[in-house]
């Protein structure tokens, strides 16, 4: 009898070994809700792009954003890879279609969408108790987010992604979401693009009332138009952290932390 149990319950143990998936992820902010859902252990490769969380160090690279080393990835015998679009080329993606690989593919246009995704991850992977339970806290806080920064009139803002040449961000970004949540307005919203080039003149002619870039330096210039709204009000301001970059959980709280920022400097009366 005893022999029998020991039997059934290497079954049953091997059983639940084989339903844990092996997962890749070619997209850091992937690899990111992964640690968010406590599946890290279910991670036996990852994509490399900018500083790797600490408790991954020791796991196997397969490249870096742009340059997927395939050999290295299918050694790794992944079920599951997690895939933002543009961080694989098209051939690869082409390539990994083919050869029948499970693939969750994701790119959010709002942050509603992107808490939709973390779930859907969670299912992909049997974590969905946990995702459930981490979705709804993100919906709980991104809904007082809205409430709490709700303005009658969007504040106007431009994103500057980059200087020279000048870029920013489109309507269907989900950075112009998070504006959104603060009661702002990103002023090229009306764009489709991801990241559009556009000319000064285009930006003096929207007139935003803010506008936000990664560090000091790229706002510099823009102080020798004095007659532009930001300048008048001394709203050229510093994103808070790099957190808006990443499209995980985390983006609710970086949100929240650029919303303090907009209503410090532009205050509504409520």
């Amino acid at each position: 009898m005893r022999a029998l149990l020991a039997a059934v319950a290497l079954l049953c143990c091997g059983a639940l070994a084989e339903a844990q998936p092996r997962v890749i992820s070619l997209a850091p902010s992937m690899t990111e809700i992964m640690l968010e859902l406590a599946a890290g252990d279910l991670l036996v490769g990852v994509l490399d792009g900018g500083e790797r969380p600490q408790a991954l160090a020791s796991l196997p690279s397969v490249g870096r954003h742009g340059q997927l080393d395939m050999e290295r990835l299918l050694s790794l015998k992944p079920d599951l890879l997690l895939l933002w679009p543009g961080s694989v080329a098209p051939a690869q993606r082409d390539q990994l279609r083919r050869l029948g690989i499970a693939t969750y593919s994701g790119e959010p246009g709002d942050l509603d969408q992107l808490i939709e995704q973390i779930e859907a991850i969670a299912q992909r992977i049997g974590r969905d108790t946990q995702g459930h339970a981490y979705a709804a806290r993100l919906r709980g806080r991104l809904h007082g987010l809205r409430e709490h920064y709700r303005r009658e009139v969007p504040l106007r803002v431009f994103y500057q992604v980059w200087d020279k040449p000048l870029y920013t961000l489109g309507g269907r970004q989900v950075v112009s979401d998070a504006l959104r949540v603060c009661g702002a307005r990103n002023v090229f919203d009306d764009l489709t693009q991801p990241a559009p080039q556009v000319s000064v003149e285009s930006v003096l002619l929207r007139d935003p009332e803010v506008i936000l870039a990664g560090d000091a330096a790229q706002l510099a210039s823009w102080r020798h138009w004095p007659r532009l709204s930001a300048v008048k009000g001394e709203r050229l301001l510093v994103v808070p952290d790099k957190g808006l970059e990443r499209p995980s959980g985390q983006m609710i709280e970086a949100t929240a932390r650029l919303c303090a920022l907009l209503e410090a400097r532009a205050p509504v009366s409520r």
